[in-house]
Formats: C-alpha cells, structure tokens, sequence
C-alpha cells in the first residue's frame, strides 16, 4: 500500500537539466513554506533559507561554488537553474547540520510536487564560512552566526535521467 508522499519520494529524481525559464514566485514559496515546516532538533527551528533569485547574486554564488569545486571559469554547478535557495542552519545550534538537511529534503520533495527540478548542490559550507556572505545574510537581517548546509538548485526541468539506480540490498538491519 502506498500513498502519495510516498510516491512522491519514490519518483522525484535529481535535475542537471533546468530550463531557463522564469518560476513563478508563488510557487518558490510554496516550496520555501515546505522548508520551513521541515522537522527540527528539540524545536528550535534552527535552519533558515537564502532564497536567490536576483541573476547577479546568482551568478557571483555559481563562480564562488564552480571555484571551490575546482571547475573551470564556465562551469554552472546549479546546471541552468533560474533559483537558488540555500539552505543555513544557526551555527550555535547542535543540530544544525541535521535540521538544514531536513530543509533541503524538503525543498526538494515540495519541488518535486509543484512539477519544478531540483537538485541539492554542495559546497554552501565553504560559501558562508566566507566573510562576504555573512555580511551578506547580515545585511538582510539574519541575526547571529549561520552555516551553510546546501544549494536547492530549483526550476523547470529540462531533461531528468532516463535511467533509476535499482535500491541496494543489504542496506536494513532488523532486531525484532
């Protein structure tokens, strides 16, 4: 028996193939909504989210990203996705790691339901131990010490793999 969040995780699949099209901003919202109801350590609602939009801050995030990587000058790590949403967690927080994964799980199944792409980019850690991008979450109002958790590349999809990776097995331990 299944239901549809279930199936919902299931068939959503990773996008390295994003239109260039605009995404409604109602609809990053209702993705950004799914991220902030994510479950969190104790409550604290510790994880926060950088929603990027505006082409020049994406732009400088996707040379900063593509240099940390290691790739060339050209390179888009965020494969052509119009909306980058960072997911941060509170630096003095225990869980924060925990909680902004959750938020990235999220995002990306609310994604996956809303018809968008998404794909969960790494390197955010290394962006926001950087002084620039703490001025920059301090200059929108974001009080005390964040980290980066992960990129939620987000838009419409282009191309999704045509091939699913089959389950491993070995990977369930029971003690009844």
């Amino acid at each position: 028996m299944s239901n549809a969040v279930i199936e919902a995780i299931k068939s959503r699949r990773s996008c390295r193939a994003f239109k260039s099209d605009a995404v409604p901003k109602e609809l990053i919202e209702e993705v950004i909504e799914a991220g902030l109801w994510a479950a969190s350590g104790m409550g604290k609602q510790a994880g926060a989210i950088l929603a990027v939009t505006n082409p020049q801050m994406r732009e400088k995030l996707r040379k900063v990203n593509a240099q940390i990587g290691g790739w060339g000058e050209d390179f888009d790590p965020f494969y052509g996705a119009p909306v980058v949403l960072i997911a941060l967690a509170r630096k003095d927080c225990m869980t924060a790691v925990y909680d902004g994964s959750l938020v990235m799980g999220n995002l990306m199944l609310a994604a996956h339901s809303l018809g968008l792409g998404s794909i969960w980019i790494h390197r955010a850690k290394e962006e926001f131990e950087m002084p620039e991008f703490q001025e920059l979450l301090a200059q929108l109002g974001a009080e005390g010490e964040y980290i980066g958790i992960g990129h939620c590349a987000l838009g419409y999809i282009d191309k999704l793999p045509e091939q699913v990776a089959p389950r491993k097995d070995g990977r369930v331990f029971w003690v009844e």
